[in-house]
């Protein structure tokens, strides 16, 4: 078969087929009398074959041992070509996303485009002055995407850079509340700390409602810094989880304070106390845990935290006596 055949009938121009001939991969059987090149159905398969090596990304060079070494072995070059594809993967998915996030921020010119990658690469820096300067900068004329801020903040150890971070998103607009709650799943407990801190900070219902959902999240933390967020917010019907934390120790000062809010709500005050009490009262409340409770009934107003705190005066447990009754003394002075 000629070489203008082969050609039509492999895809393989006659081009490709003489520069395989030039490296040695593939030569022509035989000539015609007039001296044109002709394939034999060996030469034919042989093209097929490198031109299915070539379809999985080896080089000219490595097909030629392919099918030349009797004792070569394609497992550790298949390897080092899955590491080489994944690795191009990579770079060329963190590409899409930087373009990505440049064209979200709409630059109207190629001033805009070089600050947005500016500030997109000093989010990334190793230098945590940069990332607090990127950050800060953030809210200026062409801001930083909110993806780019969320996925900073996840990432982020140093806590003012942090802090910086979460009040560039609590003012970057819409997007922020969406995406900080899929990081409420991530598998590293750090996350999803970070996404519910964040969350905390961002202003609107819908922050509110991301918040709402983290009370069930699995994670205690993430239910507790949620229940903080919420109490401030007046959120009423999280002071049992509230509650919770003051029993267990976790954030309980924070958690005190929270309920002291709540409590500006008569009626509210009043379920706040009867918990508290409740949980003083129970069998399974051990020492320090009911000295903490005891203390967090010092800002719940009305007759029902005060009538509590009277008992507790003459409590078995003499630190939790003292307490109240110092708490007592503190309620008459007001």
């Amino acid at each position: 078969m000629l070489i203008g055949e082969v050609a039509r009938r492999s895809g393989v121009s006659a081009r490709m087929l003489r520069h395989y001939e030039s490296l040695g991969l593939v030569r022509p059987s035989g000539r015609t009398g007039s001296g044109y090149r002709e394939y034999s159905g060996e030469d034919i398969r042989r093209v097929f074959h490198i031109e299915s090596l070539r379809s999985l990304g080896l080089s000219l060079r490595e097909i030629g041992r392919a099918l030349d070494d009797p004792g070569f072995t394609p497992s550790a070059l298949v390897d080092d070509l899955i590491r080489q594809t994944r690795e191009r993967l990579a770079a060329e998915t963190e590409l899409l996303t930087r373009l990505r996030r440049i064209d979200a921020a709409e630059p109207a010119d190629w001033e805009d485009v070089l600050q947005v990658v500016a500030l997109l690469q000093a989010l990334g820096s190793k230098s945590a002055d940069a990332r607090q300067r990127a950050a800060l900068s953030s809210a200026d004329e062409v801001p930083v995407p909110v993806e780019a801020l969320v996925e900073a903040a996840l990432r982020e150890t140093e806590p003012n850079v942090a802090g910086a971070l979460r009040w560039a998103l609590a003012r970057s607009g819409d997007g922020a509340p969406a995406l900080l709650a899929e990081g409420l799943a991530a598998p590293v407990a750090a996350v999803r700390e970070r996404a519910v801190r964040s969350l905390a900070e961002l202003p609107g219902e819908e922050a509110d409602a991301r918040l709402r959902d983290a009370l069930a999240n699995p994670d205690v933390a993430v239910r507790g810094y949620a229940a903080l967020a919420l109490g401030t917010r007046g959120v009423a019907d999280v002071f049992p989880t509230l509650i919770d934390m003051i029993v267990d120790g976790r954030n309980d000062t924070d958690a005190a304070d929270a309920l002291s809010v709540l409590a500006s709500d008569t009626a509210t005050a009043d379920r706040i106390a009867t918990c508290l009490v409740d949980r003083l009262a129970r069998d399974t409340t051990e020492a320090p845990a009911r000295g903490r409770l005891t203390q967090a009934l010092a800002d719940i107003p009305g007759t029902t935290a005060s009538r509590a705190l009277v008992e507790l005066s003459q409590d078995g447990d003499r630190a939790v006596a003292l307490t109240a009754t110092y708490l007592l003394r503190l309620r008459d002075a007001r």
